[in-house]
C-alpha cells in the first residue's frame, strides 16, 4: 500500500488521468501530455476531450521504461521529437 492509503489492487480497471497521476506519483498535466503525444497508452471516447486508461496497459508501459544508473543518459523514447531550438554550446 502507498503512502496516499491506496494499492494498485484498490485501482478500478478503467482509471482516469488523475487516478494515472497518483499511482504513477507524476504530475497531472505532466500525464495529460504523455498521452497526447502518445508515449503514454491512452484512449479517448468518442466525441470526448478526456483520456481513459487500462491500468493494466499504464502497468505495462511502466514496467517496459528503461531504467539507469545515476548519471547515465537514459535514451529518450523512440516518440520524443527533436526540438530545433534548442542550441547546444555558446
Amino acid at each position: 500500500m502507498g503512502e496516499d492509503g491506496l494499492s494498485d489492487r484498490d485501482l478500478p480497471q478503467v482509471l482516469d488521468a488523475a487516478q494515472v497521476a497518483r499511482m504513477l506519483r507524476l504530475n497531472l498535466d505532466y500525464v495529460r501530455k504523455l498521452s497526447r503525444e502518445g508515449v503514454l497508452p491512452a484512449h479517448r471516447l468518442p466525441g470526448g476531450r478526456t483520456f481513459r486508461y487500462f491500468k493494466d496497459e499504464v502497468l505495462d508501459w511502466l514496467r517496459a521504461q528503461p531504467v539507469g544508473s545515476a548519471g547515465e543518459k537514459v535514451a529518450e523514447p523512440a516518440s520524443a521529437v527533436p526540438r530545433d531550438d534548442v542550441v547546444d554550446g555558446p
